[in-house]
């Protein structure tokens, strides 16, 4: 597939070359342990879709059980509502009917190959969703082996980025939670920071982009990470505790985030230094109670967070219509919708690269404000947040401080890998 046919695109490139940093290296090479995710097989159905009606199948694969059912369903409220929004309530782009294929892959790298294989072999030409960052790293090979548009969700893990060309992402990156926190923190020159977070795609992931930004800032950066299945948090907060870091920079994921708050609010961990985190969902908030408080707070979504413009409004309309809450993940879901409901308008129903070519490049107004997807590595520019909760008990909410614009918090470019 070629690249790069416009001279925007070639001057972004020559940019590439001045801006590109060995960033998150350690991220990328997470792909070499990586088993491999194999071509599906082709069974021609789908046909050529030249009549005007051909239907566009999409297949959705994301957490609808698991530990990240919470965050999957946000992703497919945001999509559906999404997929309103951008077709005008008809479900049709340019005569094209979108019908989005559901499919639980638990979590689990193994159980979303085979689901986006047999989908794939039934003739569908684009994938979407991952709640987790390490069923993203297999399902992105497997969309450039079989050349198929791929739209990866929540997954967080920066080594998506740039994996191959028919990659995108519809959320943000964990260089960009990094970016947000390097504002909150100012000068990290020769302070101490710990990153705490699961020994996971995601958390290491953390790891690698906190030593890349506040390291490059003179930071001294350190880790502890606790397994995934990990439900005693109490040792782990001690050892951020004995550590004595200036700054704590807490990367987690799932249902095990509210006895991980207990536990370093127990063991003094907030009141030692500044402590600085995502802002996950609603239901979290009262896990923080006063603690909340000592808490600094890096924003990816939250109702209201992107100042109730007009794409904003209408996604919080339509997911609460349909019965849904409207939360961290919503966005992302109703950007994945958006991106492909383009791809078939400027691009094509059948050729995902020609949908590819559509989506580079492409700015949009989605929910949280002035969107960009990046031509030369996909990355998905976007404002980000950020907060503090107020109130008490169940009544907390994040209150905006500030927002970070999308050039702002822009993670370095990572041309495609191909």
């Amino acid at each position: 597939m070629r690249r790069r046919t416009s001279r925007a695109s070639r001057s972004r490139r020559s940019l590439t070359d001045i801006r590109a940093v060995a960033v998150l290296a350690a991220a990328g090479l997470l792909l070499t342990g990586c088993t491999a995710a194999g071509t599906a097989g082709d069974s021609g159905a789908g046909g050529s879709g030249k009549s005007d009606d051909a239907t566009v199948k999409v297949g959705l694969v994301y957490s609808r059980t698991g530990l990240l059912a919470d965050y999957g369903k946000q992703y497919r409220d945001g999509f559906m509502a999404g997929l309103d929004y951008a077709t005008k309530g008809t479900g049709k782009v340019a005569g094209h009917r979108i019908e989005a294929t559901e499919q639980d892959d638990a979590g689990d790298p193994g159980k979303a190959v085979s689901a986006a294989k047999n989908l794939i072999g039934k003739g569908y030409k684009v994938l979407a969703g991952t709640t987790d960052s390490g069923v993203a790293l297999q399902m992105a090979p497997l969309a450039a082996q079989n050349k198929v548009l791929y739209v990866s969700g929540p997954a967080a893990t920066d080594a998506v980025t740039g994996v191959n060309d028919y990659t995108f992402r519809s959320g943000r990156q964990s260089y960009q939670d990094i970016l947000t926190a390097g504002a909150m923190l100012g000068d990290a020159g020769g302070k101490k920071v710990t990153v705490l977070a699961q020994d996971s795609t995601f958390g290491q992931a953390n790891v690698a982009a906190v030593k890349a930004v506040l390291g490059a800032k003179g930071a001294k950066v350190g880790s502890v990470l606790a397994p995934p299945s990990a439900t005693d948090l109490t040792p782990f907060a001690r050892q951020v505790k004995a550590g004595g870091p200036d700054l704590v920079f807490v990367a987690w994921a799932g249902s095990t985030a509210p006895a991980l708050w207990t536990a370093l609010d127990q063991q003094g961990v907030l009141g030692a230094g500044k402590v600085v985190t995502g802002l996950a969902g609603t239901a979290s908030y009262p896990v923080f109670g006063a603690a909340g408080a000592k808490v600094s707070f890096l924003a990816h979504y939250f109702p209201g967070a992107g100042g109730g413009n007009a794409v904003e409004k209408a996604m919080l309309e339509s997911v609460t219509k349909a019965g849904g809450t409207p939360d961290l993940f919503t966005p992302d879901g109703f950007a994945a919708a958006q991106m492909i409901v383009h791809a078939v308008a400027e691009g094509s129903a059948t050729d995902p690269d020609a949908m590819v070519k559509a989506l580079e490049g492409w700015t949009f107004d989605g929910a949280k404000g002035k969107q960009q997807v990046r031509a030369e590595d996909h990355a998905l520019l976007q404002p980000m947040f950020v907060a503090r909760l107020s109130g008490k008990g169940a009544a907390l909410k994040p209150e905006l401080l500030d927002t970070e614009a999308m050039d702002t918090v822009a993670p370095p470019a990572k041309p495609s890998a191909g």
